[in-house]
């Protein structure tokens, strides 16, 4: 039988991605005490006004079809939060969908094709690639190096663009690194954007959880208004992943464009959990200033303990609910260093090279468990980098 050409694509770059996850999932099944720090889902529950809200709204009957762009409650919503930003946004720079999976991949749908090229940082968030190759453009890595807090430089942006090249997708605060760009990068990163007459895609869902920096957009810069478009999303912000609750802002005629795609794709969302994300932006909910203390917290805890480890450097993150840790002095890649120690140790993490080539010798360690699982996580994983840096003769 014969197959679309998206088949072969996405070869390799869904669900493999996550195998070590997989695995850790699969034996703790088994019965094996796995302490699990791969993926980014927060570890409170969201507000209890959330849940009162979507069960309310179920049962005003508020559970029939939507429209294409969103219902009016939480576009309205979002109108709101981003006219604090930027006073000239309207319902027409707005559409909504189901998580900022899906407006992403939407997006891109709408602005690249085979023949395109798409850039992005590296490291990059592991879904970025499935999602850019699936609309048929290729991706084109930006360089973002350890020695410049994984910050995008405009001069490695410059270096890395070509012909082919019509859209850059930033993420900030950043996943995996937890990078947060300041307003200077991301001006001078415009700047080429404007020059080369690229789209900026930015990724901001992690906007709420920024613990020392301060937060700056592409969107709020009068001079890349016309180029940026922002997804984003209630998953992190607010603990509601399983919510699937997003949307895109960006220029009216872009948005105009996207519309026939998005209503081709799901023609509209959930009208209650609709109801929902408008009272979770319209309302004062303490959920991500918790997460917020808490995850800080919790990366200079793994900070401190693995600092003092042999062949280990963690790198204390900006924002976000991540830590990524170099190991390469271990003698040991990430991907090599995350399988061992979820085999011999019994801790899952996740390996750099899942995030792409800049991320080979590091390993990327989730925030949303208890002290106490890190502290015996830190343990473990010292343990297993003392082991590999001794001379193999007094190895284990």
């Amino acid at each position: 039988m014969r197959y679309a050409s998206i088949t072969e694509r996405l070869q390799n770059l869904g669900s493999e991605k996550w195998a070590i996850h997989a695995e850790a999932r699969r034996m703790k099944r088994e019965g094996k005490a796995i302490i699990e720090l791969t993926i980014g889902e927060p570890d409170v529950p969201p507000d209890p006004a959330l849940l009162a809200e979507a069960v309310r709204a179920m049962h005003a009957g508020r559970y029939r079809y939507s429209n294409g762009r969103g219902e009016p409650s939480v576009v309205d919503a979002v109108v709101r939060k981003y006219q604090k930003r930027r006073s000239d946004v309207t319902a027409e720079n707005v559409l909504c969908f189901p998580g900022t999976q899906t407006a992403l991949f939407a997006v891109m749908l709408g602005l690249v094709e085979t023949g395109d090229a798409v850039l992005v940082g590296d490291p990059l968030y592991a879904t970025y690639e499935g999602v850019i190759r699936s609309t048929g453009a290729m991706q084109i890595p930006v360089p973002l190096r350890p020695e410049n807090g994984f910050h995008m430089k405009a001069a490695d942006l410059e270096a890395a663009i070509t012909p082919d090249c019509r859209v850059l997708l930033l993420n900030t605060p950043h996943n995996p690194t937890g990078a947060v760009l300041t307003a200077q990068e991301i001006a001078e990163i415009g700047a080429v954007c404007r020059k080369h007459d690229l789209w900026i895609v930015c990724d901001e869902v992690y906007e709420q959880l920024v613990f020392g920096a301060t937060f700056a957009s592409p969107f709020d810069n009068a001079d890349l208004a016309e180029r940026t478009i922002v997804v984003s999303s209630i998953s992190k912000s607010h603990a509601a992943p399983g919510f699937r609750s997003g949307w895109t802002v960006g220029p009216k005629e872009f948005c105009a464009r996207l519309l026939a795609v998005s209503e081709t794709m799901l023609f509209g969302g959930q009208p209650f959990i609709a109801d929902m994300t408008a009272y979770a932006l319209d309302n004062p909910i303490s959920t991500s200033a918790t997460m917020r203390q808490t995850y800080q917290a919790r990366a200079a805890r793994f900070v401190d303990a693995l600092s003092r480890a042999p062949g280990l450097t963690p790198l204390p993150p900006e924002a976000g609910m991540f830590i990524v840790v170099d190991v390469s002095q271990t003698g040991m890649s990430g991907e090599d260093f995350a399988w061992t120690l979820l085999r011999e140790d019994l801790v899952a993490v996740m390996p750099g090279s899942s995030f792409g080539k800049q991320a080979e010798g590091f390993i990327r360690l989730s925030l949303t468990v208890p002290d106490a699982h890190i502290d015996e996580a830190c343990r473990r994983i010292a343990a297993l980098a003392a082991r590999s840096t001794l001379p193999k003769e007094r190895r284990a």
